[in-house]
């Protein structure tokens, strides 16, 4: 049996670590931090992903997963996942250096005609380059370079890795796709084989698209806000629409955050510059969704006048529900412009029981929704915990000072319908 390596242990690693363990195989997570590998031999990932956990640990009593930091574990692997995460800064763009470099260390370590699988997200043509060096290199050792785009979310990466829909593997030879073949025919009814370039442009084209529909969404969503439509009603037509469709990503809500879908369209907007090409379409997402992400902040503002001296309460500060990750989440980002605005920012998040502290300058943590409500004149729902919806109404009314709510994705839309006594805001809603 195809013995796996999967280099990279951060979110997108482990997932992938633990399920290939979990279909059978003999799979070594490495990654180059002992900390992190301390941390997964205990059976515990470095981050938080419903059921994940469970699954290392499972994978390491059974004897499929072992982990290591060191990168010479590597020659035993057939295949090696490339699953190192790529930084981003708060611009959006990508340190690519640091994934090329640390996909160097391994080289010297791969055995004989392996393969290596890269899903770290890095622009198209990196797969390619990454080939060339190894083989300027090592001219008489044969190493199978491949692509595959990951397609994880926070909170059901287990899922959805065990139960994907599609797989995309960019590929040049018999080798790889005979390898593969086995090993993803776990995970998805469907593998996809194209060309590598072409398999790395399809992550740029899914996250450039779905971030084009959302920036769209929420432009379309704040004239309808002005001239007295409600968008969500908008949306439910369109999504009528045979040439839009039911699953369209046209919902009004928030901006995006996080990086992932900002990260694929710094990639294309730096291509055209290399290029001499003009996107108009695309250069215009990033702007758009950065002015769209001072919405609740703008509408509060409008409503109170000033935020000066008021108390805000932060109803979520991770980055999605599920998870306790606060890295580049827009939930912080909001609760940094309150505070520099003059407001007293008060937050409670359910995965959230310290903040780290260069944030507790703007924002102080409450150990309970209802104590970070306590006589706000305004809150914003930030996150959408499904825990919010069992906060009743009369709770809402009791702990706060003013009824003002904003909730921009309408998540708690059922538990303000025909509540006069407050005053609710989603994108969208007139």
């Amino acid at each position: 049996m195809t013995n796996v390596g999967v280099y990279g242990l951060w979110h997108l690693g482990c997932v992938t670590a633990a399920c290939v363990a979990d279909a059978g195989y003999r799979t070594i997570g490495i990654d180059p931090d002992p900390s992190v590998v301390a941390g997964l031999k205990a059976g515990r990932a470095p981050l938080f992903e419903p059921g994940l956990d469970d699954l290392i640990s499972s994978g390491i009593k059974r004897s499929n997963l072992a982990c290591s930091s060191d990168l010479e574990d590597a020659a035993s692997c057939d295949l090696v996942w490339v699953t190192l995460d790529t930084p981003v800064d708060n611009n959006d763009v990508a340190d690519v250096g640091f994934v090329y470099s640390a996909i160097e260390r391994l080289f010297p370590h791969l055995k004989e005609d392996a393969v290596l699988l890269i899903s770290s997200q890095l622009p198209v043509g990196s797969t390619r380059a990454m080939a060339k060096v190894f083989g300027a290199r090592y001219p008489q050792k044969i190493c199978q370079f491949s692509y595959s785009p990951e397609n994880l979310q926070l909170g059901k990466a287990i899922e959805i890795f065990k139960n994907s829909e599609r797989i995309i593997v960019g590929c040049e030879s018999d080798r790889v796709r005979q390898l593969l073949q086995p090993l993803l025919d776990n995970f998805t009814p469907q593998i996809v084989w194209l060309s590598i370039e072409s398999a790395e442009m399809v992550k740029h084209g899914v996250n450039a698209f779905l971030a084009t529909c959302v920036t769209f969404a929420n432009e379309l969503a704040i004239v309808c806000e002005r001239v007295g439509a409600n968008a969500a009603e908008v949306e439910r037509a369109l999504r009528l629409e045979p040439r839009i469709g039911a699953r369209a990503y046209i919902k009004p809500g928030a901006a995006f955050a996080g990086g992932t879908l900002a990260r694929d369209i710094v990639f294309l907007n730096t291509i055209a510059g290399r290029e001499g090409l003009h996107l108009p379409l695309i250069g215009g997402v990033l702007p758009s969704n950065e002015a769209h992400k001072h919405w609740p902040v703008r509408r509060i503002v409008e409503r109170l006048g000033s935020v000066s001296g008021r108390t805000v309460a932060v109803l979520g500060l991770a980055y999605k529900p599920g998870t306790d990750t606060l890295r580049r989440s827009s939930s912080i980002e909001l609760c940094r412009e309150l505070s520099s605005l003059g407001a007293c920012v008060r937050a409670f998040d359910p995965g959230i029981h310290d903040l780290p502290n260069e944030f507790k300058a703007f924002v102080t943590l409450a150990a309970s929704a209802k104590e970070a409500l306590s006589r706000a004149d305004a809150a914003i729902v930030a996150t959408e915990w499904p825990e919010f919806r069992s906060i009743d109404l009369a709770t809402w009314l009791d702990a706060m000072r003013g009824p003002l709510i904003c909730d921009p994705n309408g998540f708690l839309a059922k538990t303000f319908e025909g509540a006069p006594q407050l005053s609710y805001m989603s994108v969208g809603r007139p």
